[in-house]
């Protein structure tokens, strides 16, 4: 395994960070894995040296957070945690949900409950909230930081200009800023790259991009792309615009270089966003041993320039996507 320093933080995290949304509950999501067998995949995690692990309280609406928290027990201090608010966790409840103060400290306790923890490593805001203002929740998540529930707090998919609102409002107030952004960052989705990258890269930001190998688009051939389980149930697949802007043949590029490498799609896939020097930490999310192992040994494949350059021509411009 490698390790690198998250952002700024001067936290070391390993080059693969395991994301949780896989554990939990199958009635959430049929894909979904129960206790056992995501305990099987997190310690095979552990084994291979990746100690970076996200979750978020509406994964199977808190569930993942209690298999991850139950599987890390007696060894959570040498791992490194994050969770994430903002999505509704109580229908009945329009408190359970956003990013006002309300929310933020009492979904964070939830959290913290469900996860045996005292302190969280990494808090996020899950995505934007347009009806709480930002000094808000900037306010709450200090607070929460002073009080030692969270170390650091970090952002997920959003505009760029709000990041930036909210990184200048954390300055100005004398804030906890954000350390860390959670995007959305593959092959076949690169519009971060316009300003959110180059912007994070310029404020020393963490990066751990979300669905790195496309919702396993770039896992199998397009015409495979429902071949498994979690590819038939996947509606969110659909809501991405993989398929558009180049998309199909860069899938198809993805396979022909795995065969000369003698590599899966998804390590080709994976190997091309750890080229990036801005990415810290891709989340990766499986529910196979196999996979998981996989990815591992995707860290050692180097790219060659012209074959990273092969694989980027074919791309479009896409709607923006993941921000909703």
């Amino acid at each position: 395994m490698e390790y690198t320093t998250l952002g700024s933080t001067g936290m070391e995290v390993s080059r693969l960070c395991l994301g949780c949304m896989s554990f939990g509950d199958p009635d959430w999501r049929e894909w979904v894995l129960e206790d056992d067998a995501a305990h099987e995949i997190i310690d095979r995690a552990i084994d291979l040296g990746i100690n970076f692990f996200d979750t978020a309280n509406m994964y199977s609406m808190g569930e993942s957070e209690r298999v991850l928290g139950d599987a890390l027990e007696g060894r959570r201090e040498e791992n490194v945690v994050a969770t994430k608010v903002f999505f509704q966790m109580d229908e009945d409840d329009p408190n359970s949900g956003g990013l006002s103060r309300k929310t933020v400290e009492q979904e964070l306790d939830a959290s913290l409950d469900r996860l045996g923890m005292d302190t969280v490593d990494l808090y996020q805001i899950h995505r934007w909230d347009y009806d709480t203002p930002i000094e808000e929740t900037l306010r709450a998540l200090d607070d929460a930081v002073r009080r030692g529930k969270t170390r650091y707090v970090g952002g997920s998919s959003m505009w760029v200009h709000q990041f930036a609102d909210a990184l200048h409002t954390s300055d100005r107030l004398g804030l906890d800023r954000f350390a860390t952004m959670q995007n959305h960052y593959n092959l076949v989705y690169r519009e971060e790259e316009r300003e959110m990258l180059p912007y994070c890269e310029k404020e020393g930001i963490g990066v751990i991009p979300w669905s790195p190998m496309a919702r396993g688009y770039l896992t199998r051939p397009h015409e495979d792309v429902d071949a498994t389980a979690r590819g038939e149930s996947e509606e969110y697949l659909y809501e991405h615009p993989y398929m558009e802007g180049g998309g199909p043949e860069i899938n198809r590029r993805v396979q022909e270089l795995a065969d000369e490498y003698d590599a899966t799609m998804a390590q080709i896939a994976l190997a091309w966003v750890l080229s990036k020097d801005v990415v810290d930490a891709p989340i990766i999310g499986t529910t196979s041993i196999e996979h998981l192992e996989q990815a591992v040994e995707a860290l050692d494949i180097d790219l060659a320039e012209s074959d990273v350059a092969w694989l980027e021509e074919p791309y479009e411009p896409v709607p923006v996507s993941g921000h909703e």
